[in-house]
Formats: structure tokens, C-alpha cells, sequence
């Protein structure tokens, strides 16, 4: 897979979490495997995390994908790659 990322900035990516969530950790090691950068935000530990979470995105399920303030609900890989310029 090849990144359009290399002659841009970056969007900022926030990953709302928890430790248990088997779609979060594939999110992340995506992002990892992609070289993206993330911040990891763990709401089974946060309580005002989760409320922000959930005033982004209306859900209560994780993940929420942060990417530059669109919000994906999900490990929706063809939207990420969409909204981070990946091929």
C-alpha cells in the first residue's frame, strides 16, 4: 500500500479505546503497520474521555476513529484509508 501522506501533514488521529476491544487493537496495529500516528485514548479508564467520545460520534461502542474532527465508528478500513490519503 502506498501514502499520499509523505508530501502532506499528517490529519490528527485519535483512536477511542479499550484494552479488551478486538476491532480497536486491529484499528491500532493498522495504524502502526501504516506508519500513522495516533493518540490512544483508553475510555474504559476515562470517564470524561468516554463523555467526549460520545458527544463526537452519538455511540457508545468502540471504536471512534478521530481523523482531522470526521469521525468513523468502527475499524472501517476503506473509509480511514480514504480519509487519510492511503492506497
Amino acid at each position: 500500500m502506498t501514502t499520499d501522506l509523505k508530501n502532506k501533514k499528517q490529519p490528527h488521529v485519535i483512536v477511542f479505546s479499550t484494552p479488551t476491544c478486538t476491532y480497536c487493537n486491529a484499528a491500532k496495529k493498522y495504524f502502526r503497520s501504516q506508519g500513522i500516528k495516533f493518540r490512544d485514548v483508553d475510555v474504559s479508564r476515562d470517564p470524561a474521555a468516554a463523555r467526549d467520545m460520545v458527544r463526537r460520534s452519538h455511540q457508545q461502542g468502540v471504536p471512534v476513529i478521530d481523523i482531522g474532527g470526521r469521525i468513523i465508528v468502527g475499524f472501517d478500513r476503506p473509509k480511514i484509508d480514504r480519509l487519510l490519503g492511503l492506497r
